[in-house]
């Protein structure tokens, strides 16, 4: 199960605490010692973010020429950006699938970005269709040579693909909802959380259940609903974790000791979920 506690962490790093975001004003992130589980992998040496530190999170970038780029490129049609991480579609590595209409480049930084947290870039493609240019990277631990299970190393990966899209195409700031942390614009409307959230789950035949869950997005959401969903000892086998614009869409793959949920398991679930999702922030620091 993964365990309860996400610390805060001193000077000026953001940090999660009790699977809240509190602060996420500055370049980094960090999580306190934990046993994670995710795909009925567990990984006990995980213990601090602070070694995979996103030390070139761009926070609030002031930058004239960028702000009037993103500015210009703002008359036309912006794109919808959609960052997918997908565990379901390679038995071997993890998919990272990057669309923002026909605006994105080779992404070669951000390539070389994901090696800096470890990890290879085993293959890589584009292909077109009619919503633009998909770049598709498979993905695995460079220690080990196996697919990313750690669902913090997979917020790191989604945080680090962000970012690099927010430096190369500031427009994407206001599309994005990381744009309020990390880019120069934040965005011009704020979702409802309550209206945005929907959960449902669904049985995948006698072994496991789907669970769909749409909500507004945020830094170190995907960490957080695994530790929700964990804490009621629900296991996660896999999944697809989509950032669509200011919406995440996550699809997991759950059981219960190696079994579909039963009806009153998938309402606990749920609601939990819900209440998770929907409660108002708090401050901690206030306290």
């Amino acid at each position: 199960m993964v365990a309860a506690a996400m610390a805060s962490a001193s000077g000026s790093a953001p940090c999660f605490t009790d699977a809240r975001v509190i602060r996420h004003d500055a370049g980094a992130f960090c999580l306190a010692p934990r046993t994670v589980t995710f795909g009925g992998f567990v990984d006990k040496s995980i213990t601090n973010l602070n070694r995979l530190r996103l030390s070139g999170l761009k926070t609030k970038a002031s930058n004239a020429t960028a702000v009037e780029n993103a500015n210009a490129a703002d008359s036309d049609k912006v794109p919808t950006p959609v960052v997918i991480i997908d565990q379901d579609s390679d038995a071997d590595a993890t998919v990272v699938e990057v669309t923002f209409g026909d605006r994105l480049g080779a992404l070669l930084d951000t390539m070389n970005a994901l090696k800096n947290l470890g990890l290879n870039v085993v293959k890589a493609n584009v292909y077109l269709d009619s919503s633009g240019k998909h770049n598709k990277f498979a993905i695995t631990k460079a220690d080990s040579g196996r697919k990313v299970e750690d669902p913090e190393l997979l917020e790191a990966i989604r945080l680090t693909v962000i970012n690099n899209m927010l430096e190369f195409h500031p427009e994407s700031s206001s599309q994005l909802a990381m744009g309020a942390a990390f880019g120069v614009l934040p965005p011009t409307e704020l979702v409802d959380v309550d209206i945005a959230t929907h959960i449902s789950i669904e049985d995948d035949g006698p072994d496991r259940s789907l669970l769909y869950i749409e909500t507004a997005d945020r830094p170190g959401l995907l960490v957080e609903l695994v530790k929700i969903i964990s804490d009621i000892s629900v296991a996660v086998e896999s999944g697809e974790f989509d950032t669509e614009g200011l919406l995440a869409k996550v699809k997991f793959h759950v059981s219960y000791r190696n079994k579909a949920l039963i009806k009153p398991l998938q309402q606990v679930t749920a609601n939990s979920l819900r209440y998770f999702l929907r409660r108002p922030s708090t401050d901690e620091s206030s306290f």
